[in-house]
C-alpha cells in the first residue's frame, strides 16, 4: 500500500502539470482510468512525457512530436517500467487524460475518474514492476476512495471506443485483476 497525504501519494515522484482544472462540485470519485504512453512511441526511459504533461516538449525532437504539438494533457499517474511513481496532479483536481468519454451513464470521466498511465504502447508487454506498482496504486485509491469499485477500474478504450485503444492488448487484465483481489482480501 501506499501512503496519500491531502492527494499526494507520499512515495511518488511530482512534477506538477498544468493541464488540470477543478472537478465539478459535489462530484464523487468513482472510476480509474488506465492508459499506456510512451514518448517518442516506443521509446521508454527519458523525460519527454513528463516534458510533455508540463506542455515543455521540444517538438523539434521527433517528427511524431508534430501530431502532439500544442495540445495540453495530463494524468494524475504515471508508472515508469521500473515501477517508478510519479505523480502530476492532486487526486482531488481534475486532469485532462480522458478526453470525449462515458462510463456507463456518466459522461466526461476526466470529472469523477483517476488517470493512470503506464509506460508504454498500446502493443507492448507491460513489465511485473508496472503491475506491482499499479496494484499498490490501486489498492491505495480505492481505500482513499471508497466509491471506486473494481468494476470501475477500466481502460482508456472501454471508455473511449473507437476513438481510443490503451492500455492495449500488451495489458494483461486477468492477471492484474487477480492480484488486485489477492491483496484486497
Amino acid at each position: 500500500m501506499y501512503d496519500i497525504s491531502d492527494g499526494w501519494f507520499e512515495q511518488s515522484h511530482k512534477i506538477c502539470s498544468p493541464n488540470y482544472n477543478e472537478r465539478p462540485d459535489n462530484t464523487l470519485i468513482n472510476a480509474i482510468i488506465i492508459h499506456s504512453i510512451s514518448l517518442p512511441p516506443g521509446c521508454y526511459g527519458g523525460d519527454d512525457i513528463s516534458l510533455f504533461f508540463s506542455n515543455k516538449l521540444d517538438c523539434t525532437k521527433d517528427p511524431f512530436y508534430d501530431e502532439i504539438r500544442g495540445v495540453e494533457v495530463s494524468s494524475h499517474l504515471l508508472i515508469r517500467r521500473t515501477g517508478e511513481l510519479i505523480q502530476y496532479v492532486n487526486l482531488h483536481s481534475r486532469a485532462w487524460h480522458a478526453g470525449q468519454s462515458r462510463l456507463g451513464q456518466q459522461e466526461n470521466c476526466n470529472d469523477f475518474s483517476i488517470g493512470i498511465e503506464l509506460e508504454g504502447t498500446d502493443n507492448s508487454l507491460f513489465e511485473t514492476a508496472q503491475y506491482n506498482t499499479l496494484s499498490g496504486v490501486v489498492n491505495s485509491l480505492m481505500e482513499y476512495f471508497p466509491e471506486i469499485t473494481q468494476e470501475r477500474i477500466v481502460g482508456h478504450s472501454d471508455i473511449a471506443p473507437g476513438r481510443k485503444t490503451d492500455p492495449g492488448t500488451g495489458f494483461n487484465w486477468t492477471l492484474w485483476r487477480k492480484t488486485i483481489e489477492n491483496k484486497s482480501s
